[in-house]
């Protein structure tokens, strides 16, 4: 299995860690990419290639930080536990809550970073082992493609006795 196509949840929790790394690591990388983006474009405007890198650099470190200290923390209590249950996610909401507070630079944040992203964490394994969902897919709308308009997306079909107005020489 490719790692472009691997999935969080195709192994037991424990196993492969470093394609969960990756995964995770992915996900990170691309939310820092656009937060980054955001932030260089409409608020920082660094000068310069070096300044520009350091304002990327600001978000995606400590947001692939997070996301490999989650993984690697509740895979490794998964495998000294020997227990899949929220614990090993809490711990892993909490470290990477650590590292969120390290990144802010407040020790006020650290407490409720670690038990709002352990909690976080508690919630998705919940929601993994009932089968929940928590972000449905978006269904595809009927302006999907430019040839869109030719369907017909009418409730009822046009009921001819109803149709009172004449189209011209018939």
């Amino acid at each position: 299995m490719s790692l472009l196509t691997y999935k969080y949840y195709d192994t037991p929790e424990g196993e492969d860690i470093y394609k969960k790394v990756f995964v995770t690591g992915k996900y990170a990388t691309l939310t820092g990419l656009a937060v980054a983006s955001f932030d260089v474009l409409m608020f920082s405007h660094p000068k310069g290639i070096l300044n520009t890198t350091g304002r990327y650099m600001f978000y995606l470190g400590p947001l692939v930080g997070m996301a490999t200290a989650f993984t690697v923390t509740a895979n490794v209590a998964q495998k000294i536990r020997g227990k899949n249950d929220g614990v090993n996610y809490f711990l892993g909401g909490a470290a990477a809550g650590s590292i969120l507070s390290a990144w802010t630079r407040s020790l006020t944040i650290a407490l409720p970073a670690a038990c709002v992203l352990g909690a976080a964490a508690l919630v998705k394994k919940a929601a993994v082992d009932g089968g929940w969902v928590l972000m449905p897919s978006i269904p595809p709308s009927a302006t999907k493609t430019i040839q869109s308009v030719r369907h017909d997306w009418t409730m009822v079909n046009d009921i001819d006795t109803l149709k009172t107005w004449t189209t011209g020489n018939k």
